[in-house]
């Protein structure tokens, strides 16, 4: 859904811009893209993989954009950009968990305030790491409509579970060892018995970041497409005002720069 083939049609998204907004006594900043057409509109926070806030979160948040949400890419490394797994781990480790929670609901915060947000309908997004921290915002801020996870990291604590409001949607491959089927099951069924409304989907073939990975041997293009697909017929469901999702225009994984 998300990808694309031709630098003329990324050329054609909607900008990003740099915006800076308070976090606690600090100020932090993200990437964020508008839609083109004018009033209000929906709004998502996008949450990076282990990598940082590299190119395919940026285009993601553009290409979410252009569907019709104000997305903003949120840097919860602030500043650095890992290009192999080793620093990535390292920045990942080394990310505290308080401070990205602290980010998180600063986002919220920030896109609730904008003139051109329908602070009723607020959804988070995200891959991998990102995907878990998406996951996160629901547990932390009941005013959030949705999230939508890709192989994230799943809670397990059921007085945590039973406290999500937002409506969720999850992908996840079935040979991912990180995030392995029995913990999907096993969070499906905790949800389910608290009564989140939930949809997930596991992907026969995929491991992780099978949505989302720059490496060939791990991208897996038709359950990337139909998880990006399920995503924004999900979020057009969930998020009132968004237009229906468009077809796919192509492509197997161009925008998964790092």
């Amino acid at each position: 859904m998300f990808a694309l083939t031709a630098s003329i049609a990324l050329a054609a998204l909607p900008p990003l811009q740099t915006v800076s907004y308070p976090s606690g006594p600090e100020t932090i900043s993200g990437q964020l893209a508008v839609p083109s057409s004018g009033g209000r509109h929906p709004a998502l926070i996008l949450v990076h993989e282990w990598w940082g806030l590299n190119g395919f979160a940026k285009t993601k948040a553009q290409q979410l954009a252009e569907q019709g949400f104000v997305t903003l890419a949120v840097d919860l490394y602030r500043g650095p950009v890992a290009s192999d797994p080793d620093t990535a781990h390292q920045l990942s480790r080394g990310l505290p968990e308080d401070r990205a929670k602290r980010d998180l609901a600063a986002a919220f915060a920030y896109l609730a305030a904008r003139p051109d947000v329908d602070a009723r309908h607020i959804a988070s997004i995200g891959w991998c790491m990102g995907g878990g921290y998406a996951l996160e915002e629901a547990l932390q801020e009941p005013r959030l409509a949705a999230a939508v996870i890709y192989y994230g990291r799943l809670p397990t604590d059921p007085t945590a579970i039973a406290g999500i409001k937002a409506k969720l949607l999850g992908s996840f491959g079935a040979d991912d060892k990180g995030i392995p089927p029995a913990a999907v099951s096993a969070f499906e069924k905790q949800a389910r018995a608290a009564g989140v409304s939930l949809d997930f989907k596991e992907y026969p073939g995929a491991g992780h970041g099978f949505a989302s990975s720059a490496d060939p041997q791990v991208y897996r293009t038709e359950a990337a497409q139909d998880a990006d697909h399920r995503a924004l017929e999900f979020l057009a469901k969930t998020l009132p005002g968004t237009p229906a999702p468009a077809h796919p225009r192509g492509g197997s994984g161009a925008t998964n720069q790092r």
